[in-house]
């Protein structure tokens, strides 16, 4: 799926737009793993204020970036066929979640899979019948010809909070008074939509997974409902590409190769947002490996590289460069020292050798403080004074 087709299901979670009929879920006490109370409400009979909260949560399962918050999930052609996994989430997709049985079932395997520690939590389901309307040769949206109708269901897990006690004002005392204690639901941790919208039509192979923390994509959660192999979370791709580097450039892994590669990799991060293209934004090892090349890496760091990078992520993996590199953050730590600068003034930072003891240089320029105090710097050709002395 690429952004596009993710705003355009976004934009179905309105009560005027949504084909939502009903929605469906359980409350879950999270230390004991035991169904609270089951939810099957509507949508139609709710207040509109309440019906608006409802379709909120489950659209925040289709929000943030691809490739970090929302992660393809892929069968295999042998699940697809006869698998347990793909068999119950087909049931709930063909009966419009009205399989009871099936209900059950979906609400078993997560809560007996799912770690949210003590805290209790809400399972929302929701299906929708989209008409999909024919996008034209100038990419408008004929909404009077349709391609085909997209069945599909979006999942959300939301953790329910317990409010502290407030004070409140009571209009008819006109009084001030403590407020009960309640309990609150909070925007979902995950979740995900099956199938995915592929190209605008429904993919069966695929699903779209959403978790709110890019490096807690609760694996447990992966295994036992879609039963595949958890993607790597963005922190284990991070750090694997790190390793990649350290490990095949050794000693190459300079001050400024690494520099070059996060000043590169930020410049297609922005160029990418700027262009607002639809399709998620993607690096290669070979792209990777030319940056290193024209930092005048040897061909046989090069190959490393690549031999290491395929064993941490697969042959031919292409990569998010959100995920490699902190695009908002560059940081250089010392032994007893840590440089915080704006990404995009790395290239102020330099290293030098003097009298045999290594340095980073950053240039100063006007305008330095000390603790928000405006200070003046000292110039070399200056003589410092010399002290007094008392007879």
């Amino acid at each position: 799926m690429n952004q596009k087709e993710i705003a355009e299901l976004r934009r179905r979670f309105r009560p005027d737009k949504s084909a939502v009929s009903r929605i469906y879920g359980c409350y879950v006490n999270g230390s004991s793993k035991e169904i609270v109370s089951d939810l099957d409400e509507p949508l139609s009979l709710m207040p509109e204020e309440e019906a608006e909260k409802y379709l909120s949560l489950l659209k925040k399962a289709l929000s943030g970036t691809l490739g970090r918050n929302l992660l393809d999930i892929v069968f295999s052609t042998q699940q697809v066929a006869d698998s347990d996994e793909h068999r119950l989430l087909t049931a709930l997709r063909s009966s419009a979640l009205k399989d009871a049985g099936a209900r059950a079932a979906f609400y078993q395997k997560v809560i007996q899979a799912l770690d949210m520690g003590e805290g209790n939590y809400l399972i929302l389901l929701a299906h929708d019948a989209y008409d999909v309307p024919h996008r034209g040769g100038d990419g408008a949206l004929q909404a009077d010809v349709s391609d085909e109708v997209f069945q599909y269901i979006l999942c959300c897990v939301c953790p329910v909070k317990s409010c502290k006690m407030e004070l409140g004002y009571f209009p008819g005392e006109n009084e001030f008074h403590s407020c009960a204690a309640g309990q609150v639901v909070s925007p979902p941790e995950l979740g995900f939509l099956f199938p995915a919208f592929d190209d605008r039509a429904a993919n069966i192979y695929n699903a779209l997974f959403y978790s709110r923390s890019a490096d807690q994509l609760h694996q447990e959660f992966i295994d036992a409902v879609f039963h595949t192999e958890p993607p790597m979370s963005a922190a284990e791709q991070r750090e694997a590409f790190e390793s990649a580097l350290s490990d095949a450039l050794e000693d190459e892994c300079l001050m400024d190769v690494v520099q070059s590669v996060h000043e590169q990799l930020r410049e297609k991060i922005e160029q990418h947002r700027e262009s607002r293209d639809p399709e998620p934004l993607a690096v290669t090892a070979q792209e990777v490996g030319g940056i290193l090349q024209r930092c005048g890496v040897a061909q046989q760091r090069l190959d490393a590289f690549q031999v290491r990078y395929d064993e941490y992520f697969g042959e031919n993996a292409a990569l998010n460069p959100s995920n490699l590199i902190d695009s908002k953050r560059f940081e250089v730590k010392a032994a007893e020292i840590t440089i915080t600068i704006p990404p995009e003034c790395s290239y102020l930072v330099e290293t030098c050798v003097i009298d045999g003891r290594k340095y980073l240089l950053i240039p100063a320029g006007d305008g330095v403080e000390i603790n928000g105090l405006s200070v003046g710097l000292r110039d070399e050709t200056e003589k410092s004074p010399e002290p007094e002395h008392t007879p």
